[in-house]
């Protein structure tokens, strides 16, 4: 060590890192946010993934590159990217571009925390429980718990493993050992997470029972009743259902009264997948879409979806006030949830989850909810709906759209019939060719650039489109331009 040299720094040159940021931000403001939400704009330029790979130049190399060539490099990224704010974006549950969430996310990125302790992240820590404290409130619960997750899914994932450490708490600490065979109870239009989780968990998805579902995708309960009980029959131990508040296919809601009675009759853990439907309760016409939830034990809901929050943006909500979350899942680290502290150590929220680094997911939506108030959220939830109405009425006005059913929420799901199967429902091959019309479509409009609406078979249902109304910048000129655009992308037939 007696020959050592002082290193030279490698931080970076402050005046040069500003010139690079304002440079990208300048870039993002004009190919995303202005031209990324144009209608004028393409949706996205599609290319195939080996010219893909040549336009972007993917190889990472041992020398860097100049300022010229990374700006050139971010412009290609936006440029080949989908545009989800773009508003003929309508292919996933999200989509549209909330400016003050948008800020959120800048300034949760640059402070780059971790949620974990008070510690390093006052602000973030107490922001948390007040957005959390107000979803619970519109949930219907004046106490509570919760968290923010890395999505939905582990929203689910997280009130299966709750679920089963209040009734078996010992499976903590001894694992599957500690249980006997273990039954869950949804239906097969409830989210993939769900079996995900059982598997991940190591209850196994022939755990997950599958309860019947009416015609509009809606859990029946004297279903869910015998399910149950056939479980009880076989030797498993019932100990969770899960409904869901808006399916991802058909937009279905539940019946949570019906469904709250039988968990409360037979003990079990009630869980609402909200993750879709949860933003309504901000709409007091809408809100009976969910009329029971209150009943709940847990609940998932994503703001990032309707709500516009901006990925990811997912809470789970708990009706418990003995620490559930904390005990399930804490490991108490010492060198992280010092006991001793100079604060209270309540404050430290990071056992509450598997994860121990965590982003602050609360300041987009808590930001966006400053600048909207609830009722600029309620608008935003209340105007979708309506849209969806003037939509459903422009195409029973036109030959060629057939519905799949009237919509409940959001979710608009209809074929296209193309001219040449225009009345001929009769023929034995109808639904073979009808199946085969939406992936034509949806490869046109995509190359093309000028929408995007995902599609998918159902069931006995051959492939339909699946068309989500959420943007809060879409018009109804938006609705008239895709019902003209399928009709002339589908004209030939």
């Amino acid at each position: 060590m007696a020959d050592s040299k002082p290193l030279l720094s490698l931080g970076w040159d402050p005046v040069a890192a500003e010139a690079l940021l304002r440079d990208v931000f300048g870039i993002v403001v004009d190919e995303v946010i202005w031209k990324g939400t144009s209608a004028s704009e393409k949706v996205c330029e599609w290319k195939e993934p080996e010219e893909l790979k040549q336009l972007l130049d993917l190889e990472l190399r041992s020398q860097g590159e100049s300022k010229e060539q990374i700006l050139e490099r971010c412009q290609a990224v936006i440029r080949y990217s989908v545009k989800t704010c773009h508003p003929h974006f309508f292919n996933q549950l999200f989509s549209g571009l909330d400016p003050h969430a948008l800020a959120g996310r800048i300034v949760t990125e640059s402070l780059n925390t971790s949620q974990y302790t008070y510690e390093i992240a006052p602000v973030f820590v107490l922001m948390e429980e007040e957005v959390l404290k107000k979803l619970r409130a519109l949930v219907g619960w004046s106490s509570g718990d919760g968290v923010f997750c890395p999505g939905g899914s582990i929203s689910n994932m997280y009130a299966v493993n709750l679920a089963r450490y209040q009734r078996y708490p010992d499976c903590k600490q001894r694992g599957l050992r500690a249980l006997p065979p273990l039954a869950l109870f949804s239906t097969k239009e409830c989210h993939y997470s769900i079996k995900k989780g059982a598997a991940f968990l190591g209850l196994g998805t022939d755990s997950v029972r599958v309860v019947k579902a009416d015609e509009r995708g809606k859990m029946i309960p004297e279903d869910l009743e015998r399910q149950i009980s056939l479980a009880e029959a076989e030797g498993a131990v019932p100990f969770l259902v899960i409904a869901t508040s808006g399916t991802t296919v058909l937009g279905a809601f539940d019946p949570l009264e019906a469904i709250a009675d039988v968990c409360q009759r037979r003990g079990l853990w009630l869980h609402v997948d909200a993750a879709w439907g949860g933003s309504v309760l901000l709409s007091q016409t809408h809100r009976h879409l969910l009329d029971g939830i209150q009943r709940a034990d847990s609940v998932a809901w994503n703001p990032h979806k309707l709500l516009i929050a901006g990925l990811q943006c997912s809470a789970l909500l708990l009706r418990d006030t003995t620490n559930l979350l904390k005990r399930c899942h804490g490991s108490q680290a010492s060198y992280l949830f010092q006991q001793d502290k100079f604060y209270d150590v309540a404050l430290d929220t990071g056992d509450k989850v598997v994860q121990c680094g965590r982003r602050v997911d609360c300041l987009k939506l808590w930001l966006m909810w400053k600048a909207q108030g609830g009722q600029g959220l309620e608008r935003r939830v209340n105007q979708a709906f309506a849209l969806v109405r003037y939509l459903v009425e422009e195409m029973k006005k036109r030959e060629g759209f057939e519905l799949v059913m009237e919509p409940e929420f959001v979710n608009v799901c209809f074929w296209f019939v193309p001219p040449s199967l225009r009345g001929k429902q009769e023929s034995l091959d109808y639904s073979e060719r009808l199946a085969k019309v939406a992936p034509v479509l949806k490869e046109r409009m995509v190359k093309e650039g000028s929408m995007m609406i995902s599609y998918q078979p159902h069931g006995t249902r051959g492939n339909f489109f699946r068309l989500i109304v959420a943007n809060p910048a879409l018009t109804q000129a938006d609705m008239d331009f895709l019902l003209n655009e399928l009709e002339r992308l589908g004209q030939d037939l």
